[in-house]
């Protein structure tokens, strides 16, 4: 008998085939948002705006060290939810990397109950805070 890889392992495991998909090299980020079913909702990575040029075709466009023509990989799969009137209340978010403050907000304010991240990257002491004030769980696996 063979034995099967958690749903965490599975759901990051593609999290991390989504962020193959990014197109800004500073750092390919995925997100997967599944929802009590253990049934993917949504799925997002770090891009242009759809019918813009990407950053590794024309390079970046940065201010203040951030690239400001990618859309984050979660903003993605929210809008995507949003764009299409899914709901996300209640699920979970797979993420290949620590979300930034204005994702943390957002997947707060959109519902998410619970993060699983895989990498530490630039984790905003402030993003806890609010994690830990709003009952949102988040784990690094």
């Amino acid at each position: 008998m063979s034995k099967r890889i958690s749903w965490q392992e599975y759901f990051m495991n593609i999290a991390e085939q989504v962020a193959s998909r990014s197109t800004c090299d500073r750092a390919w980020v995925g997100c997967l948002l599944v929802n009590d079913d253990n049934r993917i909702v949504s799925s997002g990575y770090n891009g242009s705006v759809s019918g813009n040029p990407h950053c590794d075709d024309v390079g970046h466009t940065l201010r203040d060290g951030h690239c400001i023509a990618t859309i984050h990989a979660e903003m993605n799969a929210l809008l995507y939810c949003a764009k299409e009137g899914i709901s996300v209340k209640n699920c979970i978010a797979y993420v290949t990397h620590f979300p930034c403050l204005n994702c943390t907000k957002a997947l707060i304010q959109a519902g998410i109950k619970h993060i699983y991240y895989r990498n530490d990257y630039r984790v905003d002491d402030y993003a806890v805070e609010l994690l830990e004030k709003n009952g949102i769980g988040f784990e690094k696996i």
